[in-house]
Order: C-alpha cells, then structure tokens, then sequence
C-alpha cells in the first residue's frame, strides 16, 4: 500500500496522547499511554507491521472531512449514491480543573450515524505492541474485549470476531440508526459512557477554550486553529509541549534525517508563552512557565526533555520500513545530550516576557534562572553545536551566540526588576552582554559577503539568523540585517518564501526541505523591516501551503510535499508569531520595543 502524504492526516489529541488518521478513515498512529508512549498503531511509519484501526463504508473509499468549528473532532462524510453516514472521531475530554483545565477520558471514538439509505459499514482494530514489533492477544466478548501486554479495551455493540490478532466487526445500518466503537487506553477499566454524550461534551470543551482565544486581527481564522493545535500538543499533567507527536517522518523521503519529536524543546518557550499570553490563554502560559522551571534546576540546561522532565536513549527499531522507506525509525532523541547555548536565552525570554506579563516570577524562580545567566556569563566565549542540532564537532554559530546575549540582556532586567541586590554579578553579566554583542557585528558580520554568517569565520548562511531582530539584537531595519534577509533568501530559497535552514555539510547523507518555521520568520523579519507587502505575499503564499485540515509539517519540499514530524508546534508557533506582527506592522516603534521585551 502506498503512504498517505503527511498532510492528509487528521489530528486528534485528547492533550494526553494523539491519533493520526488518514483519508481513507484509518487511525494510523496512537501511543500509549502517553504521547511519548508505545505507537500501538504505527502504520504510519510501516504498511505491513504497524497496528492501524480501520473504518470502511462499502462503494465510499474516502470521505469529505473536516473539523467540527473550534475543536479537535473530526467529521467525515461518507457518500454513496444510495447512502450517507457521519463519522465523528475524537479522543474524548472533559473540563478539569485549575491543576488540569482539560481532562482526558483516555477515550478514543468513533461514532457512526446513518443519515439517508444503508451502508455497510466494516471495523478493523489491529494494534500491535512494540512499535509494530508483537501482535496483540485479545480476551473478551459480548460488546467488551480486553488486549493482552497492553492497556487496550474495546467496547463495541457491534458482533465482533477475533482473526489473528485482529478485531473484526460489521454490520449493515439503515438511516436513523448510529453505532460507535471505543478504544480506551488507561489501567482504569470504567464502564463505557455513553458515545453521543461524550461527542457533546467534547465539542463543548474544546469550544469553550477556542472562546477563549482573545485574538480578531489580521488571520483570526488561522491564528485560532494553530492555537487549538498547539493546546492539542500541550501534555495535561504538566502543561509541557511537545515539538509533535510523531517520530521519524523523514526531512528527506527515503533518508535517514529522521527524528524523535515527542519531546519538549525549549527554543519553544519564549513563543509559547507569548503566544499563550498574547492570544489570552494565561492560566496555559503560567502551567508552562511552573514545567520550565521544574526542569531548569540543574546547573545546565539540556536542549531538550522528556514530557515527564526526563529523556530517553535514542535508539533504532529495524524491524519498521520507515514512512515511505525512510530508514532508521528512531525513538528517544541524542540531541538532548548536545550543549546549546541558544537554549539559555529561550528560557531567559520566556521569563521576562512572563513577568512583564503577569509579575508573577517567584524569588525562588529567579534564584533557579540567574545561575544560568552566570553560567552563560561564564561560557558565552566558547562553542557550541547550534540550534539545529547539527551532529558534528562545536562551533562559534553566530544564532547561539546572539542568543547567549539575550540570555544575559534579559537576566539584567529581570534583576533590575526583581530588586536582585548582587550589583557585582549584574555588573559581570553586563560586560558580558556588550562584550558578545560587540563579537557578534566584528566575527559574525561578513562585509565581504554583506551579511551575517552562520559561524565565525564562514561564508555560509543559516536562516536562524532571521531571529536577530526579533529578539531586539538589532533593529529589523538595520543596513546589516536587510543585506541578510535578501541574502538568506536568495541562497536558502527553494521555492517562493520556502527557506532551507542551511546548505553547510552537516555530516548526513542526503539533504532536507525548506523549514516552515524560518519560513514564517522571514514574515516577521520582513515585517521589522519596513517591507510589509513583501511580508504579506509570503504569508498568503506560507498559508496556500498547509494541509487539507489546516495543518503542517516541520518542511516542505520544493514541490510542496510535507516532510518532517507533523503537525509541527514550532511551525504553528511561528506561523502566530508572523500574523501578530504583520497585524501591529503599522506600529513598527510598538513591534521593536516588543521584540527588545521592552514591556507587556
């Protein structure tokens, strides 16, 4: 069977785990128990091993689909010339509480109605445990069956039959009648809830956090639904996002860049939380800032952690093909052992800009952050191996070292605001601060190239450099950094506003797509430098590109093909961040002094 492309899948999150489901009404991907968990069903990443769950109506092989307004169900329409049946599919959730605002029923469904005629209607549940690698035993009967070696339980009304490890039910239906199957996945073996019920409270819960978003300017639509997207990416117990809930969709099809994005990146953390607050989700952005600071209690920051603060060895499953025979499939990610100095100042923004927001920053937080303005202090001078994570030997990358200036510019303020009393360490960081900023225009500013480079003593470019301005490093109109958009885009261009991240040799075999993050940091820098109808055509350009659900993928191929981990937080996060500022483009004073966190 051939791959589905990336962005045809549905996304389904209950913010505890997610299901992928393909156009053809397969749920191709769902770990368990958690995002980070064993992919159960993983025929997204191998056609012949991977578990799926399958939903036929006969003579309709793919459906119309689309989200129910404002949530993450989705509604599929199967027509035939004599039938049509609604499909809901939803991994179902209720309202929490302050601790856990949405809580999971640990509840995947899918629940059918007949609207005109009959169909014949055909249910597969095939779960295999170890990503794909053990078929299931199932035990059970009378409308409730039970996996062996994992926590499945099915509860269907259905007859129900079991062939070799599969789950078969059929029945025909006739207009008025509905049927559902529910897949749960918890130790806790409740009694089924009613399916129309939990259809009601589920779009209810997810409409009333949709309400929420406070945010009627330039791309509402879009801004709200990437919003929803990214609620759908944040973890309940603890607020945390993960970068996507897949592992190893391939940057290259049929290469080996394939990844493990089921874990919580913190080059996130300054967009999520101005995102979150500037959207009006603070109670969000105040559970995010309370995950930072539980991992942040080290003397160093890893790049990366785990959705429970840890993170797992990376290793290679060979027994799955790979999504289109993309080769390793890879689970746990070696990144998170690299040292990235840009991390720093990620989580050094995101605590400024959150208690300009809400002055909410504890003494005993501060206490936490300002360790690591002194190791950056400390550190700034040496290398590092950069934000993309390239697995090589440290270099003086010139992103890193902007961002280790931003680590110590915001550590002074927020000193300055929190009445620290240390005048001799806020006077090291502050030398600290000028002496890398002055390094950064002499090492990192090539004039016989006209712009800045992607490390000391190179001529190659890096579209991270896109964020100087957006940091306040620089004004966005300054001569140095309009050279380098015009530079970034003529060298990194691959299509029209399709940004690759570099070109340098990074060790791998193979290249990869554009990166749609930087893509839509091209927007914003743009739009800090004056060139807002530049700004607006790669927008509307950047948007004609998402899928047919409105979602997106880490890249894009030069084709438009979807690569890379999906749907991507960063992409979303990025995709906000350029429509706010393409909406306030007319107050560019307003858009500086935010991007230098000169106040809420």
């Amino acid at each position: 069977m051939a791959y589905p492309p990336i962005d045809s899948y549905a996304f389904l999150s209950d913010t505890h785990t997610a299901a992928l489901i393909a156009a053809d009404g397969a749920v191709e991907w769902l770990c368990v128990p958690h995002f980070a968990g064993d992919a159960v069903l993983a025929r997204l990443l191998d056609r012949r091993n991977g578990g799926v769950l399958d939903l036929t109506v006969a003579g309709c092989a793919e459906p119309s689909r689309r989200y129910v307004p404002g949530t993450l169900v989705l509604e599929s329409r199967y027509e035939t010339a004599e039938a049509t049946a609604v499909v809901h599919d939803f991994l179902a959730v209720r309202p929490g509480d302050t601790a856990r605002p949405l809580h999971a029923e640990k509840t995947l469904v899918r629940r059918v109605a007949v609207e005109r005629g009959t169909i014949r209607l055909g249910i597969e549940v095939r779960p295999r445990i170890g990503y794909g690698a053990t078929t299931v035993s199932w035990a059970g009967g009378d409308g409730r069956w039970w996996a062996a070696d994992t926590p499945l339980r099915v509860d269907c009304a259905l007859p129900g039959e079991v062939v070799d490890g599969t789950l078969r039910f059929s029945a025909e239906l006739s207009a008025g009648q509905t049927t559902a199957l529910l897949l749960g996945y918890g130790d806790d073996p409740a009694e089924p809830a009613d399916p129309a019920d939990l259809l009601r409270r589920t779009c209810q819960t997810w409409e009333t956090w949709t309400r929420r978003t406070d945010y009627h300017g330039f791309g509402a639509d879009t801004v709200r639904h990437s919003a929803l997207v990214l609620r759908g990416l944040s973890f309940d117990e603890t607020g945390a996002l993960i970068a996507a809930p897949t592992t190893s969709l391939p940057e290259e099809i049929g290469g080996v860049r394939n990844w493990d994005y089921r874990h919580v990146w913190h080059r996130d953390a300054a967009l999520l939380l101005l995102a979150l607050f500037r959207l009006g989700h603070a109670e969000e952005g105040r559970r995010y800032l309370r995950f930072l600071m539980s991992v942040c209690s080290g003397d160093l920051l890893t790049p990366l952690v785990g959705i429970h603060g840890t993170t797992a060895r990376e290793q290679e499953l060979p027994h799955l093909e790979g999504y289109a025979g993309s080769r390793p499939v890879r689970v746990g990610n070696e990144a998170a052992e690299q040292v990235q100095f840009d991390t720093y100042g990620h989580v050094l923004d995101a605590a400024l800009a959150y208690h300009q927001l809400t002055g909410e920053l504890t003494e005993e937080q501060w206490a936490l952050l300002r360790r690591h303005v002194d190791v950056m202090a400390d550190r700034w001078h040496e290398p590092d191996h950069g934000t993309w994570e390239i697995r090589g030997p440290r270099r003086h990358y010139v992103h890193a070292k902007v961002m280790t200036w931003v680590c110590l510019d915001r550590g002074i303020r927020l000193a300055e605001l929190l009445g620290d009393s240390s005048a001799a360490d806020v006077e090291r960081w502050r030398l600290a601060r000028d002496t890398v900023h002055a390094e950064v225009l002499e090492r990192g500013f090539d004039p016989q190239v006209g712009s800045f480079v992607m490390e000391y003593g190179s001529t190659e470019l890096d579209a991270s450099l896109l964020r100087i301005p957006l940091v306040g490093f620089l004004p966005g109109d300054d001569p140095r950094m309009l050279a380098t958009i015009d530079r970034v885009r003529a060298g990194l261009e691959i299509g029209p506003g399709l940004l690759r991240r570099y070109r340098a040799d990074d060790g791998l075999p193979g290249t990869e797509g554009a990166f749609l993050l930087c893509s839509f940091e091209l927007v914003s820098a743009l739009v800090l430098a004056g060139r807002r109808d530049e700004a607006h055509e790669v927008f509307a350009r950047l948007l004609a590109y998402a899928g047919p659900l409105g979602l997106y993928s880490e890249e894009l191929g030069a084709d438009g093909t979807a690569l890379g981990n999906y749907p991507q937080a960063f992409t979303h996060l990025a995709l906000i961040e350029a429509a706010l500022n393409l909406d306030g483009a007319s107050n560019r004073d307003a858009l500086h002094a935010w991007a230098s966190r000169g106040g809420p």
